[in-house]
């Protein structure tokens, strides 16, 4: 672990303040992406636990003069060890890693998680991936961490190997409430979208790529985007009304009013469940545009209607909920 940091460590450590770092290895880092203030863990919703885990961090790194890092797992290690469980993920790659640099973090270690990775005992981990590779300044954690091979490192084996680490007890958030990744997907699955944000500390959101569909909102007079789920979790079926934003056109870009169906549309009955938004006084094509997805709040769950005609009420019906919404909100 470095005793000092040099004045052209600081100078870099200052740039990468301007704009979060990013790095899939922990060999050979340049020297201003070593001796960080690390947190470890998977971020999964990078909720307001986790920001408090950061905020801590930031602490810790001024009185250090060093840059906060937050080293984390791609995929999610539960994807690997349970390929079979339904989609879960509150945030994707892309969205958690937005998130992380909003939280103020310099410097991400997104390090692939496969099994030669997972085999890796606490004392190989501790060795190759901290001592040789990251030389942490400190570490912070959940009291509750496991690392290495059958998680069988802890808190405890770090500090036994003489890192400087600060474990953090019960995360609780301003009312007092535990915070944690099962309770946000709860929420979600509920298609509470205010529960979920209230426990995330921001806004919820999905992201894809817009596919071609079968075309059958053109047909009805509501041409939609459709982006699939993908790995993030399904939200509880249903119409939204939601704000959409396309990536390519910048991060100042507008966020425009949409009403938004997620789920497999019982009258036409699709595979996989996909997201469709149906974007208010909106004429472009944007195929292959990436876009994120905010749902504001659940208008109503699918529903199988007897004809076309009802289907189109419903729709127009949707349309209007869904403008009042955003209007007010």
């Amino acid at each position: 672990m470095k005793a000092y940091i040099s004045l052209i460590q600081l100078i870099l450590i200052f740039k990468l303040r301007l704009n979060m770092q990013v790095f899939k290895t922990f060999r050979d880092l340049p020297a201003a992406a070593t001796g960080a203030v690390i947190v470890i863990g998977n971020f999964d919703g990078v909720h307001k636990g986790h920001r408090i885990l950061i905020d801590r961090a930031r602490a810790q790194a001024r009185t250090l003069k060093a840059p906060v890092g937050v080293l984390t797992f791609e995929p999610h290690p539960r994807a690997l060890f349970r390929p079979d469980d339904p989609v879960f993920r509150i945030t994707p790659e892309a969205v958690k890693r937005r998130q992380l640099a909003a939280a103020g973090v310099d410097i991400l270690y997104n390090l692939k998680f496969d099994w030669d990775f997972a085999s890796l005992s606490p004392a190989q981990f501790i060795d190759q991936v901290l001592r040789q590779g990251l030389e942490p300044a400190h570490i912070i954690v959940g009291a509750d961490f496991c690392f290495g091979q059958l998680r069988k490192g802890n808190t405890t084996t770090l500090k036994d190997a003489g890192l400087a680490v600060t474990a953090i007890d019960k995360i609780v958030d301003e009312d007092g409430d535990d915070v944690s990744s099962s309770a946000i997907r709860q929420e979600l699955r509920h298609g509470n979208i205010e529960g979920a944000n209230a426990l995330l500390g921001w806004e919820w959101e999905m992201e894809g790529i817009v596919q071609k569909g079968d075309q059958r909102g053109r047909e009805l007079g509501f041409p939609t985007a459709n982006v699939p789920l993908g790995e993030t979790l399904h939200p509880a079926y249903g119409i939204y009304a939601t704000y959409v934003k396309i990536v390519e056109d910048g991060e100042n870009s507008p966020w425009l009013p949409a009403a938004t169906n997620i789920g497999i549309r019982p009258m036409f009955e699709l595979q996989v469940g996909q997201i469709e938004s149906y974007i208010f006084d909106f004429d472009r094509d944007i195929y292959g545009k990436t876009l994120r997805i905010r749902p504001v709040k659940r208008l109503r769950g699918e529903a199988k209607f007897e004809s076309l005609e009802s289907l189109i009420a419903q729709i127009k019906q949707d349309c209007q909920d869904a403008r009042k919404i955003l209007l007010d909100a």
